[in-house]
């Protein structure tokens, strides 16, 4: 099987005056098609930054990134920016969802972004309909409630058919019942598409439907 995802020795530090902190040391993994994984540790251990690193967002100190068979840090800023659109799909911590815009309008602004073509509605209602958000298409996110908004950031993720999706604390505003269906949601969905899903957590409860931890301290 070929990873979709491939770290090799990441390191991450910072200069803080006179001083060398290290964020990251020498951090292996490898992601399969299928997996659902999370990084797990308190806060300041350097979850976020790996992650960000992951996304092409952040670049590492050292060791290599690869998807697909591609280092990601090698990429030009272009490639970079094409890989985000085209092959990962991001969930925050807060649903990050645009005000102004209906949970329809969500999913299509994306399909623009990645330049879709012309069945862009059509994409998004089934989408919709699959996550159970059907009746709420022309909703605006202050309609919602935290566990519908974060389901419309997972169809929004979703929306590009990335290969990998990371998902940044997507449980930490919610209540236990409400995170632990955003996960079981998550997982299910990764299993059924057969991409990969990374979740980064500091609650010990959300990881019950994951193949994988990796724990940071």
């Amino acid at each position: 099987m070929t990873a979709i995802l491939e770290l090799n020795d990441v390191s991450k530090t910072y200069e803080q005056g006179s001083e060398r902190l290290t964020v990251l040391d020498h951090v292996s993994m490898k992601v399969n098609p299928g997996e659902f994984g999370a990084i797990l540790g308190p806060s300041g251990s350097g979850k976020s930054t790996l992650l960000s690193i992951i996304g092409a967002l952040t670049s590492p100190s050292s060791g290599e990134v690869k998807m697909n068979g591609r280092n990601v840090h090698n990429l030009s800023e272009k490639e970079q920016t094409s890989l985000r659109l085209k092959e990962i799909g991001f969930i925050f911590q807060q649903s990050n969802l645009v005000p102004f815009l209906t949970v329809e309008e969500q999913l299509v602004f994306v399909g623009k972004l990645n330049k879709q073509g012309e069945s862009l509605r059509k994409r998004a209602g089934e989408l919709l309909s699959h996550l159970g958000l059907a009746e709420r298409c022309s909703h605006y996110p202050e309609q919602l409630s935290g566990g519908e908004q974060q389901r419309v950031a997972i169809a929004r993720a979703l929306m590009n058919e990335p290969r990998l999706i990371l998902a940044d604390e997507p449980t930490a505003s919610l209540d236990q019942a409400r995170g632990k269906s955003v996960v079981e949601l998550l997982a299910k969905e990764t299993k059924e598409r057969n991409i990969a899903t990374i979740m980064v957590t500091h609650d010990e409860t959300m990881i019950g439907h994951c193949d994988w931890v990796y724990r940071m301290t």
